[in-house]
């Protein structure tokens, strides 16, 4: 997968662009399928310490203005570089744009339902019930990750929900209306389904986190306060389902009484 990934980035249309592989620590063959792509790569390896970490090396080592991202089992339509960069030069006061993208599981096609449609301008309120931006369909200026910071490498996962969210309080999204990026799922080793019985908990702390943070309006907070708390709901419910009671009850009353959670939030 990860060298359908980087040959799709080097037989790109638009062809100025630099290519970095940040190895997170594997312990597969992928030094030795680097080395094979020469100077058309740059390699960096670090200790596993996740996919956020990750993805803030490879910001951090970039050189350009203009920054993507590929997860190793995705892979982009051979003019997506070409067509998503055109869009953002003629739109200079956008900071991010993402794209379409078609879904494969297991290599079979995958309808996505209407809710994962990928929309342009302030899309805040969606992204407050699940990712709705794709990782791999990305595009944003440098200055974005100086104005909203980096991703949180507390997260385990979600940390592209965690990062959209805080984009979105302030800043729109710019949409490529076409499907250039394809997204590989299915598998037992992704994040989605290693940790699909507790994602809301991540969800639920990049939330608390918000409205820890002061930057929200009046209307942000009301939207917030109310998916906070349907997801402690959500969440405490699964807690109580598997036999975690004690936690599974601090999530329902958090989920029902805004001045405790208030008091709660920090805890998470």
């Amino acid at each position: 997968m990860l060298g359908r990934a980087i040959n799709s980035v080097l037989s790109q249309t638009c062809q100025d662009f630099e290519l970095l592989v940040v190895d997170d620590g594997s312990t597969d063959n992928t030094l030795e399928l680097t080395k094979a792509y020469g100077k058309s790569i740059t390699y960096i390896r670090q200790e596993n310490r996740g996919a956020a970490a990750a993805r803030n090396t490879g910001i951090r080592a970039a050189q350009a203005d203009f920054l993507v991202f590929l997860d190793s089992d995705d892979w982009f339509m051979k003019d997506k570089l070409e067509l998503q960069l055109a869009a953002m030069l003629d739109n200079p006061l956008s900071l991010v744009s993402h794209t379409q993208e078609k879904w494969l599981r297991r290599g079979k096609h995958l309808n996505q339902k209407k809710r994962h449609r990928k929309e342009s301008g302030n899309l805040f309120s969606r992204c407050l019930e699940l990712c709705v931006v794709g990782m791999s369909t990305i595009m944003a200026r440098r200055q974005l990750f100086e104005e909203v910071g980096l991703f949180d490498e507390s997260f385990p996962c979600c940390e592209d929900y965690e990062l959209w969210l805080r984009v979105a309080v302030s800043h729109p999204f710019s949409l490529l209306d076409k499907p250039l990026t394809v997204k590989e799922g299915g598998r037992p080793d992704q994040l989605s389904v290693l940790y699909r019985q507790g994602m809301d908990k991540f969800r639920i702390k990049a939330l608390a986190n918000l409205l820890a943070s002061g930057v929200l309006s009046t209307a942000q907070e009301s939207l917030v306060q109310a998916e906070l708390s349907r997801k402690c709901l959500i969440y405490g419910k699964g807690c109580l389902k598997h036999g975690r009671q004690d936690e599974g009850n601090m999530y329902l009353d958090v989920s029902e009484n805004q001045s405790l959670r208030s008091l709660l939030l920090p805890a998470f």
